[in-house]
């Protein structure tokens, strides 16, 4: 069965989602939480690095490299380069996010791993980094045979999805996580910041649900010097 939607219009509200999502956890971190800082002796700014980097710099980079094969007018082999650092510098951001959580734990003396949104999380960002070494190598360099990488594109496409739909699925527990602690010490539970990490959440999947549909939607025809290319 053929497509039967386009993909441009869908990586305009990508865009603009994306956009959203990143003011309103820089919003909530730094008016409503106090800023960020790596090193401190008010923890909790600590842990503020970890939804401001895993968010912007995980979420959001790595569905805008999830997409950049149906948003930009471009060659494809400049798709593939796109594709391919934007989703090195959300891996490696990923990573570093991960990390700040584990800082955060491990000086204010609270367990590691215990929660089913850490978990979730690093199942995620596993797949993520074999997802990316993969690719790298087959459709990057050295490069696999033509064979190879007819086979291997559905199979990319398919784990490239559940790796992301993982890390927005582990995103969304975290706020949830976030917010019912804050709840317990004391925020009002329909009070402005309430609000602010509820509409962050549904954002961010929101996010993930466009860029998905994104993927699976028709693209710009190629040039005729070109075959159709889809990567995750």
């Amino acid at each position: 069965m053929g497509k039967v939607f386009k993909a441009r219009p869908l990586t305009y509200a990508v865009h603009v989602l994306a956009v959203a999502g990143a003011v309103m956890v820089l919003v909530w971190t730094y008016h409503f939480r106090g800023g960020t800082a790596w090193e401190s002796t008010d923890k909790a700014l600590i842990f503020n690095l970890h939804p401001v980097i895993t968010l912007i710099g995980y979420i959001i980079l790595g569905g805008e490299a999830t997409i950049a094969f149906k948003a930009f007018p471009l060659k494809k082999e400049k798709k593939k380069v796109i594709h391919m650092v934007l989703h090195a510098v959300a891996l490696i951001l990923g990573i570093l996010g991960i990390y700040t959580a584990f800082k955060f734990h491990n000086e204010a003396g609270i367990a590691n791993l215990y929660s089913f949104h850490a978990w979730l999380g690093m199942a995620a960002i596993v797949l993520y980094a074999i997802q990316w070494a993969y690719g790298f190598v087959i459709f990057f360099y050295p490069g696999g045979s033509a064979s190879l990488r007819s086979v291997s594109v559905p199979w990319h496409v398919i784990l490239g999805m559940l790796a992301y739909s993982l890390a927005v699925g582990a995103a969304a527990l975290g706020f949830m996580e976030k917010m019912t602690y804050l709840e317990i010490a004391g925020i009002a539970k329909y009070g402005p910041e309430a609000y602010l990490v509820n509409f962050t959440a549904a954002a961010t999947v929101l996010y993930g649900a466009f860029v998905i549909f994104a993927v699976y939607g028709e693209g710009d025809p190629p040039p005729p010097d070109e075959y159709s290319y889809i990567a995750i």
